[in-house]
């Protein structure tokens, strides 16, 4: 049997990571008992250490290379021990972010030669995409909205400006409008319940998923 690997993408307060939890929650209690659980940057010890170094607010002196080859670095670490030997056993993964992250937040976001950009996503993912991706699209004003509300403290990627979140949401929408049989755009603004309820909808017609 092969694995499925599912990813969650969106800005920051986009509700992409309550999503994927959820649906691990959901799968879990349908009966798919081997579900794997993973979230960027972090997922295990080395890359969980690399975690702390990127969002800590007092690294805003981070360059841009450096900050791209952390990242990468925590994805190889975390697509090495634990993805692609889930996937190798059959189990269904479900990623809250993955490679796209890195291809909208610093190749659209910071600038980054997005041939570069590339090159050290498919050496850090050894080849490995997502075979389905939802993106939770929100406008920006309404995520920070949102963060202000639930009283969030930022991190120091959700401490940049909105000029700078603006393109990584229209780099999201790009991305997705290229590559439509891997995205699927879900209105973040809906309830939880909504939102979903449309993950579970995509996954049972094109996965066959009893979700």
């Amino acid at each position: 049997m092969t694995g499925l690997f599912i990813s969650f993408e969106g800005i920051d307060c986009s509700g992409k990571s309550e999503q994927s939890r959820r649906l691990v929650d959901r799968l879990r209690q349908a009966g798919y008992t081997e579900v794997e659980f993973v979230r960027e940057p972090g997922g295990v010890e080395i890359a969980e250490a690399i975690r702390r170094i990127l969002l800590d607010t007092r690294h805003h002196g981070l360059h841009d290379r450096t900050e791209i080859l952390l990242y990468s670095a925590a994805r190889a670490q975390i697509t090495a021990e634990r993805i692609l030997p889930a996937l190798a056993a059959g189990r269904l993964v479900v990623a809250d972010r993955y490679v796209d992250s890195t291809t909208v937040y610093q190749g659209h976001g910071r600038g980054l030669d997005l041939d570069f950009v590339q090159a050290v996503n498919r050496f850090a993912t050894q080849g490995t995409l997502p075979r389905v991706t939802f993106l939770i699209d929100l406008p920006v004003a309404v995520a920070q909205a949102r963060q202000q509300r639930n009283g969030l403290i930022k991190d120091r990627l959700e401490s940049e400006g909105d000029e700078f979140h603006r393109r990584v949401r229209q780099a999201y929408l790009q991305l997705a409008a290229r590559e439509p049989q891997r995205f699927i755009v879900i209105n973040g603004e809906q309830d939880i319940a909504a939102i979903s309820a449309e993950v579970d909808q995509h996954l049972r017609q094109r996965f066959g998923l009893q979700v």
